[in-house]
């Protein structure tokens, strides 16, 4: 993974720049999934690389016990704060850690991964890794859902664009650059922060990876899971070629405790 830092950099504006994710609807097509793919009741999720907290709170007001589990301590930071304010936080457990290499206490019946969290994992060893932990903490049938930016997005949204993000204490330019021969997308990323009357300049460096289906399908089959839905919307619905994000399900296959 690259470009931890930028997210001590984006804390602050992180929830805001996103307020366009309806958390609300994905929420309704993760419990949708619940019911559908899941044969008991969930009540452990873990919410995997879930940043400042959105998903995670918006699945603790609808009465999941809750792991949050992030890499930066300043979104866990912003996320333990929403809790308290929302009066949560004794219903949420928030760990920093990595992706790659998390540790719970026991396990829960779904693991949830939002916005792309998959792609920071840049190596396929990095990507074997997390996938075989997800497994390891699910319960015996225990579902993951998670999504990716597809094919289509890094070969137009990342080819070589400029974005920029302002509101009032900060300025951001975003500058993307896709190579399609390794998969790789690179994003060089300056933050200009209000410090008093000036402003406060800050550089950093993320880059993600184009999984393509096939391989997703190939590298959870071999970490133990069958793939239930791939999809265009949150885990409903066809899939189309013009999708910008891909949703899958996988169901952790495991023999259940003996008694």
């Amino acid at each position: 993974m690259s470009g931890e830092a930028i997210y001590r950099l984006l804390a602050p504006h992180y929830a805001a720049w996103n307020r366009e994710v309806d958390y609300v609807r994905w929420a309704d097509g993760i419990e949708e999934a619940f019911r559908q793919f899941y044969p008991g009741r969930v009540e452990g999720v873990l919410d995997l690389g879930c940043g400042s907290g959105n998903m995670t709170l918006e699945l603790a007001t609808r009465g999941y016990d809750m792991i949050g589990v992030d890499l930066s301590p300043e979104m866990l930071n912003f996320a333990r704060d929403a809790a308290a304010r929302l009066g949560l936080g004794e219903r949420i457990l928030w760990l920093m850690q990595d992706m790659r290499s998390f540790e719970l206490y026991g396990t829960v019946e779904a693991v949830v991964s939002c916005l792309d969290c998959v792609n920071h994992l840049t190596d396929y060893a990095d990507l074997r890794a997390c996938f075989s932990l997800v497994h390891n903490y699910l319960s015996p049938g225990g579902l993951f859902l998670f999504d990716v930016n597809s094919p289509v997005k890094f070969g137009t949204a990342y080819a070589d664009k400029t974005y920029t993000y302002e509101d009032e204490d900060a300025f951001c330019v975003w500058d993307t650059c896709y190579s399609r021969k390794t998969h790789l997308a690179d994003f060089s990323i300056t933050l200009f922060t209000r410090q008093g009357e000036l402003y406060r300049r800050e550089d950093e460096h993320i880059r993600e990876r184009m999984y393509p289906v096939a391989s997703l399908r190939r590298e959870l089959s071999a970490a133990g899971f069958t793939v239930l839905s791939v999809s265009g919307r949150p885990y409903r619905g066809e899939l189309s070629p013009q999708d910008e994000r891909i949703y899958f399900v996988a169901r952790a296959e495991k023999p259940a405790p003996s008694l």
